[in-house]
């Protein structure tokens, strides 16, 4: 019995706008490029006929010098990077620890929504440099026992400043969550820390992915302001060179390094966003 093919054939008017469509997209990258190529050749000829041009590319962009820089700066790249993972991960358990607490019911619960609520409060007002400076130069200065590292003193500060607006992210995304939905958790047995793991967290973590990675790309910058508490990153090791060689390059190279580390977080917080505006619309067309 011969096979039939039950393929559908594009009628000649949807193989029209198909190719209409190529075109228009060809279009639009090619003016998009040639734009671009237009801009960027405007402000090189801005900046490379102003007449401090040589001075500031001598001064910021001199090859050999942020070549001998390099390898220091990338070793202290590598303190941030570390500091980055463990600020992270701790802002993140500081910060959901918050939000469930200052979401609890009840009146014997009040002291505990307080509490987070003055933390949340206090440490989103106040300026981490602030904060930083407290926890790395005030701390060792009551020379107690088995007092941490500076390095840790400062991710301390890092971590409980971020904590706090990560505090109030999850928080929207808990009350983001409609109650019957606990309700509902409640009636099958759940208990209520059982209905917040397995029901509303999930959920609310999910809604606020794209601004708790907008956090981690903020944190991501701001571990270099370690550097103002003494440790050599990459920041530091960019100030040591510049005190070397009266030349300011080296920062240069750290700038471009801490860009070169935001790139994929920053892709991956773009393609999130998108798949959650995408998510977003098509639940409103259901």
């Amino acid at each position: 019995m011969a096979a039939h093919d039950t393929g559908h054939a594009p009628s000649p008017l949807e193989v029209e706008r198909a190719a209409l469509r190529r075109r228009q997209s060809m279009r639009s990258v090619l003016v998009g490029a040639v734009s671009t190529a237009v801009l960027g050749a405007v402000l090189v000829t801005v900046v490379v006929g102003s007449p401090g041009w040589e001075r500031v590319r001598e001064t910021f962009f001199d090859p050999e010098v942020a070549l001998e820089a390099l390898p220091a700066v990338l070793t202290g790249l590598w303190l941030n990077v570390r500091l980055l993972v463990f600020c992270a991960l701790g802002a993140l358990a500081v910060g959901l620890l918050a939000a469930v607490l200052r979401t609890l019911r009840g009146p014997v619960f009040f002291p505990l929504r307080a509490m987070a609520t003055a933390y949340t409060y206090g440490f989103r007002g106040a300026p981490l440099i602030i904060v930083l400076y407290l926890m790395a130069f005030g701390v060792p200065g009551l020379r107690l026992e088995n007092t941490p590292s500076v390095l840790v003193l400062g991710g301390i500060a890092l971590v409980v400043t971020y904590g706090a607006y990560i505090a109030e992210v999850f928080r929207a995304g808990i009350e983001s969550v409609h109650p019957s939905q606990i309700a509902a958790a409640r009636s099958l047995g759940l208990t209520y820390p059982q209905a917040m793991r397995w029901v509303v967290l999930p959920q609310a973590v999910r809604r606020v992915s794209p601004p708790l990675l907008n956090d981690m790309v903020a944190l991501q910058k701001d571990v270099g302001l370690i550097s103002l508490a003494g440790p050599i990153d990459a920041i530091r090791a960019a100030q040591i060179a510049t005190a070397q060689t009266y030349n300011f390059t080296p920062y240069i190279v750290a700038g471009v390094l801490f860009v070169l580390m935001a790139v994929p977080l920053v892709a991956i917080t773009d393609q999130v966003t998108l798949r959650a505006a995408r998510r977003q619309s098509a639940e409103g067309d259901r």
